[in-house]
């Protein structure tokens, strides 16, 4: 049920009140008895958070979802590890000209 904030424009007396959306709206002050007992227009109830779950709701108390296990090293993947593993030529010490150029 929501909950409906009322302020009276006679005394100045302001109240929220949990109201179904079917009941009639209230029109009497509680505190002065005249029928200037107006609905606010307030903000919303509930709060956006994370990835667009309502802070309210329901949440799994912090569980992770199973991530999938990991494959091996296939034979395909293995011609190309071995030759990340292959030795670089060092370059070679200069002035830095190329050798093609000498």
């Amino acid at each position: 049920m929501p909950i409906y904030e009322y302020r009276c424009a006679a005394c100045g007396f302001q109240k929220e009140y949990l109201q179904r959306m079917s009941d009639a709206p209230l029109t009497d002050c509680p505190e002065c008895g005249k029928a200037e007992f107006n609905k606010m227009v307030t903000a919303a109830g509930f709060q956006l958070k994370g990835s667009g779950w309502y802070a309210t709701d329901f949440k799994n108390n912090g569980a992770k979802p199973a991530k999938a296990k990991e494959k091996p090293a296939t034979d395909k993947e293995k011609p190309a590890e071995a030759s990340k593993e292959a030795p670089k030529a060092e370059p070679s010490a200069g002035t830095g000209a190329s050798p093609a150029a000498s």
